[in-house]
């Protein structure tokens, strides 16, 4: 299925679409958010089909001034991911690093964050140290977790509270 470049050009209070693809084939619409179905009703309309079997891809016309704006926009976010990801990491440093000492309640109230969000903490750390080390050993690696894996499934069930089970 086809999918139509739209243009959305800000004319007043409206934005007018255009296809170019398609002479003559325009429309508009008040809101950006409408755009979509305004553009995919005219092609239909003029392609002799049903909108839904029409797929757009609307690309408002910015001035030079507003495509840096976005610029800036698109570089202070990812900014803003590269420095959650380096918080992420410092923290589940300090936190599996207190906790080593420290009750999780404690750690918590040293970091700042609950005791629960201390143990999620610790998990994701050794999640990401066990990838890591996984994607350093290549297939040797691989192998020999899967054969781990295969040992933790065929080991016994624990017994329910207040039963013991003895190895048969």
């Amino acid at each position: 299925m086809k999918t139509y470049e739209v243009t959305a050009r800000r004319s007043g209070d409206w934005w007018a679409l255009e296809v170019p693809e398609l002479p003559g084939v325009f429309s508009q619409t008040k809101r950006l958010d409408q755009a979509d179905e305004a553009a995919r009703e005219a092609i239909a309309l003029m392609a002799d089909v049903e909108p839904e079997e029409v797929h757009v891809r609307v690309a408002p016309l910015l001035s030079g001034e507003e495509k840096e704006a976005l610029a800036r926009v698109r570089e202070a976010r990812a900014e803003s991911e590269k420095a959650a990801a380096k918080e992420r990491e410092a923290m589940q440093s300090a936190a599996a690093m207190l906790a080593e000492g420290l009750s999780q309640r404690d750690t918590g109230r040293i970091l700042g964050v609950s005791f629960q969000r201390v143990s999620q903490l610790i998990k994701e750390r050794s999640k990401g140290e066990a990838l890591k080390a996984e994607g350093t050993k290549g297939d040797r690696g691989s192998r020999r977790a899967e054969s781990d894996r295969a040992e933790e499934s065929a080991a016994p069930e624990p017994a329910p509270r207040g039963e013991t089970r003895s190895a048969a």
